[in-house]
């Protein structure tokens, strides 16, 4: 095999069958065992958190004189929409075998439930934080969580505009596509990022309070952090899969898997 110089570097050239290789690895992993996989994982992180919140942590309630129970509701409502339902959403044009006008419609309506449970358990960690008489917005992990919300909403109700109703024109709905996809995969590493950074936040504040550092909570919590990274790399993994091109939006592979 030859090699060229590029600085201080030897780069192969690789042979037309090698490049062929290369290009194709994207379909190398079987499609089904992948959708099994990214639903098998929501399954498991939706069943995780409500086991934290209610066998490790008590339950919930919207206003109670055991005030944790108010924040309860912020990690489950939050991890369930802004990630599951958030990564559900982005694959559905690839993991639904249906019209695009249908998975267009799903594609809307599963982010737009995201946004509101993803508000509602923003507005209960405030309520909680209120209760408790604990300064708001003091932490990376509820900085980085207001701008997810914040571009998550701006992103949908700008391609809602654009896609949707009133519709944009064809050449707008084209040019906007790469910015579209870019943006949302942008908001959905960040809201998987941050619900990991949750997740070490809350641990440290429990085990500051007593919480055994090796006991059966502590690892469900990092357990928890675990699968949902996974779910988020399968969600990328799967958005990120090669497509046939196209310069219509309508047509914009997304196909089914």
């Amino acid at each position: 095999r030859r090699t060229v110089s590029s600085g201080s570097f030897l780069l192969p050239i690789l042979s037309d069958t090698e490049s062929k290789t290369i290009q194709n690895m994207s379909v190398v992993i079987n499609s089904r065992m992948v959708s099994f996989a990214v639903h098998a994982l929501a399954i498991i992180v939706s069943v995780m958190v409500f086991v934290w919140s209610i066998n490790y942590r008590g339950g919930f309630a919207w206003d109670s004189t055991n005030k944790a129970l108010i924040f309860n509701i912020h990690p489950v409502l939050t991890l369930i929409g802004l990630v599951i339902l958030g990564g559900e959403a982005i694959i559905s044009y690839k993991s639904l075998p249906l019209e695009q006008r249908v998975k267009k419609l799903i594609h809307l309506v599963l982010h737009a439930i995201a946004i509101i449970l993803g508000i509602c358990g923003i507005v209960a960690a405030f309520r909680h934080h209120n209760k408790i008489h604990v300064p708001h917005l003091y932490t990376i992990h509820s900085w980085i969580g207001i701008g997810v919300i914040v571009l998550y909403g701006l992103q949908w109700l700008f391609s809602f505009i654009v896609y949707f109703y009133p519709r944009g024109s064809s050449s707008l709905r084209s040019n906007f596509l790469p910015w579209h996809v870019l943006l949302g995969i942008f908001v959905y590493a960040l809201a998987v990022g941050t619900s990991v950074l949750g997740f070490l936040e809350k641990l440290t504040f429990l085990e500051k309070s007593g919480l055994d550092k090796l006991g059966s909570e502590a690892f469900l919590v990092n357990f928890m952090a675990i699968f949902t990274v996974l779910f988020g790399t399968v969600v990328l993994h799967i958005v990120s899969s090669k497509s046939p091109a196209s310069s219509n939006e309508d047509n914009y592979s997304y196909s089914a898997i």
